[in-house]
C-alpha cells in the first residue's frame, strides 16, 4: 500500500503597526509585560473597538499579492468561546466575509515550481499570552489585541518541504513588504498544521489530525515528518481506526505530537457579525491605490538575478532571503560593483560578520560605497585578497575608512615589475641549493620561492606579477 501525506497549513502573523488592531495602545513587542494595554484590550464595560485602517490596507495588500478575490465590503465577525487569555470572551475576526478568498502562491521546491491553493485570508485581534509554571500560569496583556492575520490553505501540500518552502516564502514577503516583521523568535509567526494519509489514486482524503500553535518553522518540519511516521505506521500495521480527528500538540523536548482534545465534529464558534464594526466599503480607487505601492516581491528579485545579473539558483535564494541584504548588493550593483565579487562578499565576510556579532547589515559601519573600495583594490591588484580581508576587518575593527586604512596600514601592492625583478634575483642568488633540487625535477620549490618573495615584500609583491617573473628568471638560470 502506497500512501500521500495530505498537508494543509493555518498560517498567523502578528502585523506591524503602529498600534493594535482595535485599540490605541503600543503594536510592540516588549519583554516587560502587560506594559502595552489599553482598557479596550481588556474588554471594560461599555468600550467599543476603533479600528485601525494601516491593519485593513495591509490586509488588503497581501491578499492582492496572494491573488485573492477581494469583497466590495470589510465586515468582522465574533467568534465565540472562552479561554483565559482571552479578555472579551469572544474574539473579533472575520468569518462570513474574510478579506481574501481563492487565492495562490508560487513556491520553488528544490527548482521545481509549485502553485499553493489559498482558501482564505483574515484579519483577526490576537489573545493576550499565557506563561506556565509549575503550580499557577500568569497572563501577559502586551499581546491582546495585537493586529493577526491569518492564510489558510488548501490540502494540497504532500511534503514538508513543500510546507516550509510555503511558510518561508510567506515570511519573505511579509518583510519585504513590512505587513509584518515575522520574527519567529518573538512568536511574530505560528502555525496550525493539518496532517492525513492517502492512499494512492485515491480520491478520498484519510482522517484528519490538527496540530496547534506551532512556533517555529523548524519545528512545523518536524511535527509534519513526526505525524506521517505516526499515522504511516499505523495504517500499515492494521491500526488505521486509532487515527482519529483530534487537536495535538507538538513537545520540542521529545520531538513528538501529543493528543490534546478530541475533535469529532467542528467546533461551533457561534459566529455573528460584529454590531460595534460598521461594514467597510472597499473601492476601486482604494485597491488600485494598494497595488501601486507593493514593492518588487522576493520572487520577482530573484528572477532578476537569475535572468539579468546571472546569478546562480542558490546565491539568488540566499541574497532574497532578507531584504536589508538584498537592498545592500543592489547598492553595491548600482555602483558599479563586479557582481560575482559583490556575491561573495555579501553572503560570505559581511553575512559571517553581521550573524557573530548578532547586528543587522544597516548597522554595518561598511556602507556599499566603503565595500566596494575593498574590492576595487583586489580586483586592480593594488592588494591581495588576503589584504582585502585584512583591510575589511581592521576597518571594522577601528570603525576607520579603508580608504585611509589602506594607507596607514601601507597595504598598497608592489606593481613595478623592475622593484620584483630585483627582490626575485637576490632571492635566487642567496638559494642556489634550492635552484638545483627545482632543476632536478622538484618543481614544490617554485611555491618555497614565491613564499619567500611574499615574505620579503611583507605580503605586498603583485602575485601574479612574481609568479610570471620568478618562472622567467628560473628558466635563465
Amino acid at each position: 500500500m502506497e500512501l500521500i501525506p495530505v498537508i494543509g497549513l493555518e498560517m498567523h502573523a502578528e502585523m506591524k503597526s503602529n498600534t493594535k488592531v482595535f485599540s490605541p495602545a503600543k503594536n510592540s513587542y516588549n519583554d516587560i509585560s502587560n506594559l502595552n494595554v489599553n482598557k479596550i484590550d481588556m474588554a471594560f464595560p461599555g468600550i467599543l473597538p476603533l479600528l485601525n485602517k494601516e491593519c485593513i490596507e495591509k490586509a488588503i495588500e497581501m491578499a492582492l499579492i496572494l491573488k485573492c478575490d477581494i469583497p466590495e465590503i470589510f465586515m468582522f465577525d465574533r467568534k465565540n468561546y472562552y479561554y483565559p487569555d482571552l479578555p472579551k470572551g469572544y474574539q473579533i475576526t472575520q468569518f462570513n466575509k474574510p478579506i481574501g478568498t481563492n487565492g495562490v502562491l508560487t513556491i520553488d521546491v528544490d527548482g521545481i515550481e509549485k502553485n499553493i491553493d489559498i482558501l482564505d485570508i483574515h484579519l483577526e485581534e490576537d489573545s493576550a499570552s499565557l506563561d506556565h509554571y509549575s503550580y499557577f500560569s500568569l497572563i501577559d496583556y502586551n499581546r491582546a489585541g495585537v493586529p493577526l492575520l491569518e492564510t489558510v490553505t488548501s490540502p494540497c501540500m504532500h511534503s514538508s518541504k513543500e510546507a516550509v518552502a510555503f511558510l518561508d516564502t510567506m515570511k519573505y514577503i511579509f518583510r519585504y513588504t513590512g505587513i509584518s516583521d515575522a520574527d519567529i523568535k518573538r512568536g511574530q509567526i505560528r502555525c496550525d498544521v493539518n496532517v492525513s494519509m492517502m492512499e494512492k489514486d485515491s480520491k478520498e482524503l484519510g482522517t484528519k489530525v490538527e496540530v496547534k500553535n506551532v512556533n517555529n518553522i523548524n519545528n512545523v518540519e518536524k511535527t509534519i515528518e513526526y505525524e506521517i511516521k505516526r499515522q504511516t505506521e499505523l495504517i500499515l500495521n492494521g491500526k488505521k481506526d486509532e487515527i482519529v480527528q483530534e487537536t495535538r500538540r507538538y513537545d520540542e523536548a521529545t520531538e513528538t505530537t501529543i493528543t490534546m482534545r478530541s475533535k469529532i465534529d467542528a467546533i461551533d464558534y457561534k459566529y455573528f457579525v460584529e454590531p460595534n464594526i460598521p461594514p467597510y466599503e472597499i473601492t476601486s480607487d482604494l485597491i488600485n491605490d494598494i497595488k501601486s505601492r507593493i514593492s518588487i516581491l522576493p520572487n520577482e528579485k530573484k528572477l532578476k538575478y537569475i535572468n539579468e545579473l546571472g546569478l546562480n539558483i542558490i546565491d539568488a535564494n540566499n541574497l532574497i532571503k532578507n531584504k536589508d541584504v538584498s537592498e545592500y548588493f543592489d547598492n553595491l550593483i548600482n555602483l558599479g560593483c563586479d557582481i560575482k565579487s559583490s556575491v561573495n562578499w555579501v553572503l560570505n565576510q559581511i553575512s559571517d560578520y553581521t550573524n557573530s556579532n548578532n547586528i543587522s547589515i544597516n548597522e554595518l559601519y561598511l556602507t556599499p560605497d566603503k565595500l566596494k573600495f575593498i574590492i576595487d583594490q583586489t580586483i586592480l591588484d593594488k592588494i591581495s585578497s588576503k589584504q582585502a580581508k585584512e583591510l575589511f576587518n581592521k576597518s571594522l575593527e577601528l570603525q576607520k575608512d579603508p580608504k585611509i586604512l589602506i594607507k596607514e596600514l601601507g597595504m598598497e601592492q608592489i606593481n613595478d615589475i623592475d622593484t620584483i625583478k630585483d627582490i626575485i634575483v637576490n632571492i635566487l642568488d642567496s638559494n642556489l641549493d634550492q635552484i638545483k633540487l627545482y632543476k632536478n625535477g622538484k618543481t614544490n620549490m617554485f611555491d618555497y620561492f614565491v613564499g619567500q618573495v611574499m615574505k620579503e615584500t611583507k605580503g605586498k609583491a603583485n602575485p601574479v606579477l612574481v609568479k610570471e617573473i620568478l618562472s622567467s628568471e628560473l628558466d635563465n638560470k
